[in-house]
């Protein structure tokens, strides 16, 4: 269940957002501290935000260039203010997009399934592969969790990168045994097994616990 920090500091939208949200199969929280905004939002550890853009103390905008300094999540800006300098300076702050108020629940829905399709479920270019959070960089061998960033050897980056374009479907062993194959280095069914072991250490250390799920005599998915 993917969940969304909502701030908004009108409480009784916010509150029915809240309410639709979680009848959508959302997880929800409500910003508390409009003075911290940053460090709620480290602690909630959300897969996507709602900003609204006149809030105390600091505006969306502010708030929004904080949290992107720090993480990719996605993140929804929601406004009655509507001009095209608004939706600029959103943008340029690191909004991924904008929707105005009044709104449908329905049009919002669409775009926080959109955003998140694109955050979490897709593989973008050569290097970077997006899953549920985490982001694998081949090109760096680094894993990115949670404001977390831990070394992957290459093979542990073949492994997760294979599983991940095969999201969903079980991977046999034998596939991932070729993948890791190369001219110098013979692996066989003992180095799989020692590098799933390893592999899966790091991700139980970052709060990935399960990530790789194995399928008894067919192999692993995720």
């Amino acid at each position: 269940m993917k969940s969304i920090y909502i701030v908004e500091d009108d409480r009784d939208l916010a509150g029915e957002l809240s309410s639709s949200l979680n009848k959508w199969g959302f997880n929800t929280f409500i910003c508390e501290k409009f003075d911290g905004i940053l460090e709620e939002y480290v602690e909630k550890k959300p897969q996507l935000v709602i900003m609204d853009i006149n809030l105390p103390f600091f505006d969306g905008f502010f708030w929004c260039k904080k949290i992107r300094d720090i993480s990719k999540v996605p993140i929804l800006l929601l406004s009655s203010r509507d001009s095209n300098m608004d939706i600029i300076m959103g943008i340029n702050n690191g909004a991924d997009d904008y929707i105005t108020k009044p709104f449908s629940v329905e049009v919002l829905v669409t775009k926080i399934n959109a955003l998140l399709r694109r955050a979490y479920d897709y593989v973008a270019g050569d290097s970077l592969v997006y899953y549920n959070g985490a982001v694998l960089d081949t090109e760096k061998c680094t894993l990115m969790y949670d404001n977390r960033t831990t070394d992957l050897t290459k093979n542990e980056i073949k492994i997760l990168r294979i599983l991940i374009k095969n999201k969903g479907k079980v991977v046999s062993r034998d596939k991932i045994m070729m993948s890791l194959w190369n001219d110098d280095e013979f692996v066989n069914d003992n180095t799989l097994t020692v590098n799933i072991t390893r592999l899966r250490s790091k991700l139980k250390d970052m709060g990935l616990k399960d990530f790789i799920k194995t399928k008894k005599g067919i192999g692993y998915m995720v």
